[in-house]
């Protein structure tokens, strides 16, 4: 995949209009460089370090003879997208669930035979149901914000649309699951889990997830020095070997943002936005240009919750014109940022996802049936209305 990016990099630089070869580079670097993309490069190396030391001292490995012990291995698949489910929804970041559960799940599809990749989806599909929801969730925040309505109302009506899309998914996963073979446990070392405990109790808290992973870290060094998995030059060995292996991941994520600086210089974004806008007649019509609009942007700048910033007030003129209720409208930016980002395999999400299961992210793109069945439920209520007007009447 990073082939491609550089290519794709190569021949948008090239491509754009209006400036010299140097000037484009310079366009080029300075989305590569904004500040959020180097806000996701911090995570990804924070995850990384925490990820390659917890497996180095055995945290992940005393985490999973846990849950085998705890939840019997025919209910592995679902459990692991019930529990992704639950913490996502209290930490109110995808990043930060699929930090702390991916080793987990890549784990306990090593010790069963179950597939990697369909472990880790498990994970990637119940992460953005939180993200989707959280009271805390930046894409709740920026879309009730935008929209000018409160989050509780939002996640009301929110919840009503999505919890269908769930249940599916989760009674999926316990069929495909229902196979699994038993396995043999092996000993629980309690002390191991203590990273990860701590790394979920204090996301959950509400903590920044960096300030969370970054104690996840020196917990793993603190708790394996501590009982001998390994000394200090190990640990920092584990800790370099981690950051690393993100090396390819932090490289596409840069010249994702340049790619999308070139477009947005261009005014590509733009014009396309004004051409969906100068379509829309009917309200049906309005809500599908608002979840196209924001499509598109999540699509450009693989950030579920800069892409809301980015059309926030154009779907907030739309809604106004179609008289769309604004619940509705932020419900519409939410869910669909959340489809896209959890489906594009170049998305933070899924190049961490892969990068900490050593996969390609593609390989777990055809098991995220959470997020397509977000979009397909997004695409009923646009045209079967009347589900709306259920939802409102259970509101009120």
């Amino acid at each position: 995949m990073l082939v491609i990016f550089i290519a794709i990099s190569i021949i948008a630089i090239l491509l754009t209009r209006g400036l010299k070869l140097s000037d484009r580079i310079t366009e080029f670097s300075k989305g590569a460089g904004h500040k959020d993309m180097l806000l996701m490069v911090w995570i990804f190396i924070l995850a990384g370090a925490f990820a390659s030391s917890a497996k180095a001292m055995g945290a992940v490995d005393a985490t999973v003879n846990l849950t085998l012990k705890l939840l019997p291995t025919q209910f592995l698949l679902a459990g692991l997208f019930t529990s992704s489910c639950i913490v996502s929804l209290c930490m109110g970041t995808s990043v930060g669930t699929i930090v702390a559960l991916v080793p987990i799940a890549a784990t306990l599809a090593d010790k069963t035979d179950m597939s990697v990749a369909l472990m880790t989806a498990s994970i990637v599909s119940g992460a953005f149901f939180g993200d989707n929801l959280s009271f805390i969730s930046d894409t709740t925040i920026v879309a009730t914000q935008s929209q000018g309505c409160k989050p509780k109302d939002k996640f009301k009506f929110n919840f009503f649309m999505v919890l269908p899309a769930a249940i599916i998914v989760a009674i999926t996963y316990l069929v495909m699951g229902s196979s699994t073979s038993e396995v043999v446990i092996g000993q629980v070392m309690w002390w191991k889990i203590i990273p990860y405990a701590a790394v979920l109790i204090l996301a959950t808290c509400g903590m920044n997830v960096m300030i969370v992973i970054l104690i996840g870290i020196l917990l793993t060094g603190v708790v394996g020095i501590a009982d001998g998995s390994y000394n200090f030059i190990v640990w920092v060995e584990s800790l370099t070997a981690g950051v690393t292996g993100m090396g390819e991941l932090i490289l596409i994520s840069m010249m994702a943002g340049g790619i999308f600086a070139l477009i947005t210089y261009q005014g590509v974004m733009q014009r396309i936005v004004d051409f969906i806008k100068s379509k829309v007649r009917t309200r049906k019509g309005a809500e599908l240009s608002i979840c196209a609009t924001v499509a598109l942007a999540n699509m450009a700048t693989a950030n579920n919750t800069v892409a809301i910033l980015s059309v926030g007030d154009i779907a907030k003129n739309i809604a106004k014109r179609f008289n769309i209720d604004a619940r509705r409208t932020a419900s519409l930016l939410d869910t669909t940022s959340c489809t896209v980002q959890g489906l594009i395999p170049y998305g933070a999400q899924l190049l961490m996802a892969s990068g900490i299961a050593s996969i390609s992210a593609l390989d777990i793109v055809p098991f995220l049936f959470y997020p397509m069945l977000l979009g397909v439920t997004v695409l009923i209520t646009i045209f079967f209305p009347t589900s709306i007007k259920h939802i409102n009447k259970t509101l009120k």
